[in-house]
């Protein structure tokens, strides 16, 4: 490969903190240093997508930030609901586009047919409910209502008590349904809490995009 593979990562949440808009992009590249991100948030949605509401509201968001890059070889929305990757598919024909969601339950599928799905909605993001509406076992942690919640310890001890629910009731495996869950790196402490496999979001878009970088 002459030059790296290049990525355009939507965030679906507007902040103006370098270190939180980045975040996704950096684990990327900390985990495949083959391929390169850059980083755009879309406007006005500080607190992100937590309701279909504010889904419906960003899609159109998404499909402008999208085409504002240039020279990228591939499409990341980095959230757990998909949104706006249909649509960009539509609008860019010919540019590989993924989402947070749809990588993730399929690395999940590989672990078990009982997949807790632990997000931050009362809802399983679209792609979940496309793939495997026979085995979630969804999962809210208590008190936990934004991405912003999620950056408090508390948020993060009902994030750890919630996988412990999960597998309690029969989870063999959890997906993460929020990319906020992967901002505060909880996958690794879920698992170390429950024993059992814990798909990251953002590691999962990231693997996606490597799988696509070695097709070029």
């Amino acid at each position: 490969m002459n030059h790296k593979f290049k990525i355009g990562l939507i965030r679906v949440l507007t902040t103006e903190d370098q270190e939180v808009l980045q975040a996704h992009g950096k684990q990327i590249m900390e985990y495949f240093p083959t391929l390169e991100v850059e980083t755009k948030c879309i406007p006005d949605q500080y607190e992100g997508i937590h309701s279909p509401k504010l889904c419906q509201i960003a899609i159109p968001k998404i499909v402008e930030t999208a085409k504002t890059f240039h020279d990228v070889d591939m499409i990341i929305v980095s959230c757990a609901d998909d949104p706006g990757v249909a649509e960009i598919r539509e609008a860019i024909p010919g540019m590989p586009v993924t989402g947070g969601g749809e990588t993730t339950v399929s690395l999940a599928l590989k672990y078990g047919d009982k997949i807790g799905v632990l997000g931050i909605t009362d809802y399983a993001p679209q792609a979940y409910v496309r793939m495997i509406p026979d085995k979630m076992i969804l999962g809210k942690p208590e008190g936990v209502n934004s991405t912003l919640d999620l950056m408090t310890p508390e948020g993060k001890q009902s994030v750890l008590a919630m996988g412990q629910q999960l597998k309690a009731q029969g989870a063999q495996v959890i997906a993460l349904a929020c990319t906020g869950l992967a901002t505060i790196g909880v996958a690794r402490d879920l698992e170390e809490a429950t024993g059992l496999p814990v798909i990251d979001p953002v590691l999962a878009e990231g693997l996606f995009a490597y799988f696509e970088s070695l097709r070029k």
